[in-house]
C-alpha cells in the first residue's frame, strides 16, 4: 500500500467519525453506555468498556477487509484487469460519495443487512444487557455488522487492493481511525446533538470520498495504460 492511501483512509474515516457514524452509531453506544455501564463505575473500567467496544468493531471490520481483499484478489490476474478492477472500485467510490452528500441514494439502493433477522436482533439484545467486559467487544462485533454506507466505501476500497492482508489492513486502519470520536462519544452525549458539526463533518469526508473516487480511478486507467504499453513493446519485438 502506498502512503497516500493510507494517509487518504486516515483522513476519510477521522472526519466521516465526527459525522456518518456518530449520526449512524451513535444511538449504540449512548444505550450501552447507559444500560451497560454503572455510573458510579470507574473512569479505568469505563474506558476499558469503550475499548473492547471499539476493538470489536475495529475485529470486525478487519474480517470483512480480508475477506473483500480475496474477493479482489480473484478478480484481478492481470496489470488490464486490475486497471479495470481500480476504475470500477473508483465509481463506486464517487458514488458513493455523492450518496454521503444526499445528492443521490446509491448507498441506499445497495445496502444489505441480516441485522432485522430475529437472531441478530435476539443476540444484540442478550449481549446488550450483559454485563460482563466481555460482552462489550462482542457488542462491537456486531455493531460492525450493520449496514453503514462508510463500511461499503472502505470494503470497496479493500477489494480494490487485491490482497486479503492489505484488504484487512484498509479496513482496520479505517476502523482505528474510527476509534476517537466513538470513545469521545462514550464520555460527552453532546458530541451526539452537535448536528451542525456533524454535518460539515460529512460535508468534508463525502467530498474526500469523492476525491479519493477520482484518484483510484485515474489509478486504473493508468494501469492499463501500462499494460497495453508492455504488449505493444511485446509484439514490436
Amino acid at each position: 500500500m502506498e502512503t497516500v492511501n493510507i494517509i487518504s483512509i486516515i483522513t476519510i474515516a477521522f472526519l466521516g467519525s465526527f459525522g456518518h457514524c456518530i449520526g449512524m452509531c451513535g444511538g449504540i453506544v449512548l444505550a450501552y453506555s447507559t444500560i451497560k455501564i454503572e455510573p458510579k463505575s470507574s473512569k479505568v473500567s469505563q474506558t476499558v468498556a469503550h475499548l473492547l467496544y471499539s476493538f470489536g468493531r475495529v475485529t470486525t471490520y478487519s474480517i470483512l477487509g480480508a475477506v473483500f481483499g480475496a474477493l479482489g484478489g480473484v478478480i484481478t490476474f492481470s496489470n488490464k484487469a486490475n486497471g479495470i478492477m481500480l476504475i470500477v472500485a473508483g465509481v463506486a467510490m464517487v458514488l458513493a460519495g455523492l450518496s454521503l452528500m444526499g445528492k443521490i441514494k446509491f448507498l441506499t439502493l445497495v445496502e444489505h443487512s441480516f441485522s432485522s433477522s430475529p437472531t441478530y436482533k435476539n443476540l444484540f439484545k442478550k449481549v446488550l444487557n450483559s454485563k460482563s467486559n466481555f460482552s462489550f467487544f462482542i457488542l462491537g462485533m456486531l455493531n460492525g455488522l450493520l449496514p453503514c454506507g462508510f463500511v461499503y466505501f472502505f470494503a470497496i476500497t479493500a477489494a480494490s487492493t487485491a490482497s486479503p492482508l492489505y484488504g484487512a489492513l484498509v479496513m482496520a486502519i479505517f476502523g482505528i481511525s474510527t476509534v476517537p470520536a466513538m470513545f469521545g462519544l462514550g464520555f460527552l452525549t453532546s458530541l451526539s446533538n452537535a448536528t451542525s458539526f456533524r454535518n460539515m463533518m460529512v460535508s468534508l469526508s463525502s467530498f474526500a470520498v469523492i476525491l479519493y473516487g477520482s484518484y483510484t480511478i485515474y489509478n486504473g486507467y493508468d494501469y492499463i495504460a501500462r499494460s497495453e504499453k508492455t504488449l505493444t513493446e511485446c509484439h514490436t519485438n
